[in-house]
């Protein structure tokens, strides 16, 4: 296929090309994927800057996304890829071949530093979902950082830069910068742009920006940072969000409560105990869904109340495909249970052939898990209609969870989001901190937004 850049797409390709350090803070649907690629041809094959090439990215969009947009765009024939996943003996293979290009994923970036015993001897790295290094005590991180003397160029490509605040960004850009913009060490960042929030005494739980620190903090990541909404740039489909309410039974309702007030709930079926908040927190939105895990690790039903709400929403999408998002494990042997009384062909989008299928229209239904499935896959020739069973916390995988369909390349005029929340819950808290959320990065994207004028949108 031929490659008819848009002039946004144009613009990042050329600022990676010369920008050794860059940070592309691209909304969902953009084509960040290609955009890179082109870079990355460009350097390797016109201006002669770089040699080989490392791509960290998550898993399935590893084995998925990158090799099938090297394949589908006429101008990267030249490109040679060798995708390094699956065990121990296939990586080694995959990364002793000779390409141009070597895809890992990302939960094997200290493997591949640390324990491969092959040299690390690419001049160029790309992360794709730089977020996920947001955390400069992971493994990941210090490994990857063990050899950023090295690399000469990098890449770090993400449309969620700061899901939890702005804290986030310091181990992101020290990644791309070995910490010119922001500091070199935490400690300094947050003396720098942020007072303590939550405290206990001396204990600090969080840190919020200080007066004035959001602008300082944009105007020292300007100069090697662009960020792009794809509303800016290109006709995006409407996107239609809904909350399709439950209502809890008395009975049930008196469960919830007991174990918010007590952090025990003793069933027919077994005790449920929260030993603190967090794992309070995990408990509280089971129950919302619908099920809950003892002690002893059995589940437990409650009620069925979001699962007759997912029959009539995929009775009312009226034959359309229907994308399903669930968080636990009991959701997903719950709805798969419901479905297969509903005669309705279904299956979990986590392997190759699943996608395929998906975006051929072949699924009544897919489901799909957002930590697993958020990032980076292509699902939008599938369908158009996205239904939230049960929440999660996360704004980084709730925005790209949504991104899966509400996307550059969907063909329908509108997606539709659904969200099932059971009234009187912790759903009702969740929606609420994933709305605050967004203003803060939604504000971060806004300021160092790449200013293009002319030409397609």
């Amino acid at each position: 296929m031929t490659y008819a850049p848009h002039d946004y797409q144009r613009y990042a390709s050329n600022f990676i090309e010369t920008h050794p350090a860059s940070a592309i803070l691209l909304a969902c649907g953009l084509g960040k994927t290609i955009i890179t690629l082109t870079a990355v041809h460009n350097l390797l094959f016109d201006s002669f800057e770089v040699r080989k090439v490392l791509v960290i990215a998550p898993l399935r969009v590893a084995r998925d996304t990158w090799p099938a947009e090297l394949t589908k765009w006429d101008h990267l024939a030249l490109l040679r890829a060798s995708v390094a996943v699956g065990s121990t003996v296939e990586r080694i293979s995959a990364l002793e071949r000779k390409a141009d290009l070597y895809i890992i994923n990302r939960e094997n970036v200290q493997w591949l530093i640390k324990e491969s015993a092959l040299p690390f001897d690419f001049d160029m790295v790309v992360v794709d979902e730089l977020s996920s290094f947001k955390n400069h005590r992971s493994k990941r991180f210090r490994a990857l950082m063990k050899r950023r003397a090295v690399i000469k160029r990098i890449v770090g490509l993400t449309g969620t830069p700061a899901s939890n605040g702005l804290i986030d960004l310091w181990a992101q850009f020290k990644l791309l910068d070995k910490g010119v913009r922001l500091g070199r060490f935490i400690g300094s960042y947050r003396d720098a742009y942020f007072t303590p929030d939550k405290r206990n005494g001396q204990v600090v739980f969080s840190y919020k920006p200080a007066p004035g620190a959001e602008e300082r903090i944009y105007r020292a990541i300007e100069d090697i940072t662009i960020s792009m909404k794809a509303q800016d740039h290109i006709r995006m489909p409407a996107l239609v969000s809904n909350e399709h309410r439950v209502t809890l039974g008395e009975d049930d309702r008196a469960a919830y409560e007991r174990l918010r007030k007590d952090l025990v709930l003793d069933a027919s079926g077994g005790q449920v105990t929260a030993a603190n908040a967090a794992s309070l927190s995990g408990k509280l939105l089971q129950l919302a869904n619908g099920a809950v895990y003892t002690d002893d690790g059995k589940t437990i039903g409650i009620h069925d109340r979001k699962l007759d709400a997912l029959e009539d929403l995929i009775e009312a999408a009226n034959g359309q495909s229907v994308l399903v998002a669930y968080w636990f494990k009991h959701d997903l042997a719950r709805i798969a249970g419901r479905l297969e009384k509903l005669g309705l062909a279904f299956s979990t989008l986590d392997t190759s052939e699943s996608i395929r299928v998906w975006n051929t229209g072949g699924l009544p239904v897919g489901l799909i898990h957002p930590a697993s499935a958020g990032h980076g896959l292509n699902l939008q020739g599938g369908g158009s209609f996205l239904i939230w069973f049960g929440l999660t916390w996360s704004l980084e995988l709730y925005q790209q969870t949504v991104a899966r369909l509400w996307r550059q390349g969907q063909k329908s005029e509108t997606v539709v989001v659904q969200h099932i929340i059971t009234g009187g819950t912790i759903d009702e808290r969740i929606m609420k901190v994933l709305s605050g959320k967004a203003h803060t990065q939604d504000a971060l994207i806004e300021a160092v937004k790449a200013e293009l004028t002319g030409g397609n949108r």
